[in-house]
Parts: C-alpha cells; structure tokens; sequence
C-alpha cells in the first residue's frame, strides 16, 4: 500500500518591514536635534524637569528619559503614517511630522507633563496648562526632523 504524507502549510502575514525601526531611527534624530535645542535654551527641562517624572536627576537621566520619549514617539508615528499613507514622500511626511510635533506639544508637554511634575512632588511644576512658545518650538522641530528622516529610513 503507498503511504501518503500530508504537510501543513502556513502562511505568515507580515507588515512592512522596518517601520517601527525607521520610527525609532527618526524619532531619535529628531529627539536629538529637540535635546540640543532644549539643553541650549530651556537648560532645566532636560537637568531637571524630565528625570524628576521618573523619580531621577540630573542631565544624563534626562537626556536617557528624553531620548527614549524620542524612539517611543518615533514608533508612534510609523504607525500614524501606516495607517494614512503620508509617509510616501519628503513634504507630506514632513507635514505630518510638524502637526505631530504640534499635538506632542499641546498633549504631553503642555497638559501631561505638569500633572505628571506635580504628582511627583516636582518643586516648582510648570503652571497648567503649559504654553511655553520655546518648548513649541522644539517640538515642531522634533517632528520636522521625524517626518523629513522618515521616508529615508522607514525600510531599514
């Protein structure tokens, strides 16, 4: 009698590749550019503010904190960009990135973040909400940079 052998195939489903590793690689160049901005002009936020959420101090425990804001923030993104489709060209992607920065500003920056300092017992919270034009600033160019750097490294 022949025998017959029956094998299961099964089939993976797989997103397109890198996204995520592209949102961490652009939110990490944006997070740097954003840090440098912030370390030269609102010196406290990444000394003082940033670690103290975490329970932490001082500007190596910020500058860890905001980074890793940075990458989170950046897979974020991806996923925005995957769901839209904005991040097939330079321009769109960063527009997105711009608008993005804007919503990170008002969200976290502006609403969360004094809350988060005050909860923590932070010595001098920032009043809310926090509207301060020079941390605007940087994160448009935190989502400037993610959404320019996007569309170069999205397939890595």
């Amino acid at each position: 009698m022949a025998s017959e052998e029956v094998t299961a195939t099964q089939t993976v489903q797989r997103t397109e590749p890198g996204n995520w590793k592209g949102g961490v690689l652009a939110g990490v160049a944006g997070g740097l550019v954003m840090g440098v901005m912030l370390t030269t002009m609102m010196t406290p936020v990444i000394e003082m503010a940033i670690p103290a959420m975490y329970g932490l101090q001082g500007g190596l425990a910020g500058w860890v904190a905001h980074m890793s804001h940075a990458a989170v923030l950046g897979v974020v993104f991806a996923a925005i960009v995957g769901a839209t489709g904005y991040g097939d060209n330079l321009a769109r992607s960063a527009g997105l990135g711009v608008a993005y920065g804007v919503v990170l500003w008002v969200v976290l920056a502006a609403l969360v973040m004094p809350v988060w300092l005050s909860a923590v017992g932070f010595a001098d919270p920032p009043n809310l909400p926090n509207f301060n034009a020079t941390s605007l600033v940087g994160h448009v160019v935190y989502g400037l940079v993610l959404g320019a750097a996007y569309p170069y490294v999205r397939d890595l």
